[in-house]
């Protein structure tokens, strides 16, 4: 399956967390939470990402290739954008939210995977995922 979401991608990762404190009288408790605008996020990728929903979730390992397009503002379209957020946290909100949509029985499934992230007229994300053959040596 290939596809591309118009959008302005979110910049907040998975790592935007609120600590809740309190007390139950005895000890004192702490746990994190996602915060605001990590839950926007995740909503926003969740609504992109729903019209591509597969009929049938993936089952075999999945090579995964993401193309981020940032406002470019002052850079050149197409350059590449070397600044935050990182890939690997880009990666885990969409990945999760894949996930949750039923694109595979679970993200572990994907075993190949491409991240690029650019400053682009035309913001987005690119998506483009589908199943390998299970026995893919990698001596090829």
């Amino acid at each position: 399956m290939e596809f591309f979401m118009a959008m302005i991608p979110p910049t907040v990762t998975h790592h935007d967390k609120k600590l809740r404190a309190w007390t139950d009288g005895k000890r004192a408790r702490a746990c994190l939470h996602d915060s605001e605008r990590l839950r926007d996020a995740r909503a926003k990728l969740h609504a992109a990402l729903a019209p591509f929903r597969p009929a049938e979730p993936m089952q075999r390992p999945v090579r995964l290739v993401v193309k981020w397009l940032f406002p470019r503002g002052q850079h050149a379209d197409g350059a590449w954008k070397t600044t935050r957020p990182d890939t690997d946290n880009l990666q885990k909100a969409l990945k999760d939210e894949m996930t949750r949509l039923g694109f595979w029985r679970d993200d572990a499934l994907v075993a190949s995977e491409t991240c690029e992230k650019f400053w682009a007229e035309r913001t987005g994300v690119y998506v483009c995922a589908y199943e390998m053959e299970e026995d893919s040596r990698w001596t090829q």
